[in-house]
């Protein structure tokens, strides 16, 4: 049996990964859900909850290591995706100790007849 490395591969180079993962983390913070397969739904989680606890640090260290992993984007005139993060979605998870994210399978795909889910901020 061989160990397994605790994360999955999804068929992708490691830099063609990190960036799937980064932008899909970023959907999620913007839109509140996002439909993706099940597998990168697994991923993302990880590197969404991670995300989500920095923003309830709110430390200046904390908003620097997010804004060095999400994407820059403005969601309305004046306000950005970190923006949003640690005042709106962190904040919202103050007494929570986890569990920030919801997976919800919705079924296979007609294309490939892959299995599809709904994640989603809880």
């Amino acid at each position: 049996m061989y160990k397994s490395k605790g994360y999955r591969k999804l068929g992708r180079t490691s830099a063609h990964r990190k960036a799937l993962l980064r932008n899909q983390t970023t959907d999620l913070l913007v839109h509140g859900e996002i439909i993706t397969t099940v597998e990168k739904a697994k991923e993302v989680r990880k590197v969404a909850e991670k995300t989500i606890t920095l923003g309830k640090k709110g430390d200046l260290a904390a908003r620097r290591r997010a804004a060095a992993y999400l994407r820059p984007i403005n969601i309305s005139e004046d306000q950005t995706i970190l923006q949003k993060l640690f005042d709106e979605i962190a904040p919202g998870y103050a007494d929570r100790k986890g569990g920030y994210t919801r997976i919800i399978k919705l079924g296979t795909r007609r294309g490939d007849n892959a299995e599809l889910a709904k994640i989603e901020l809880v």
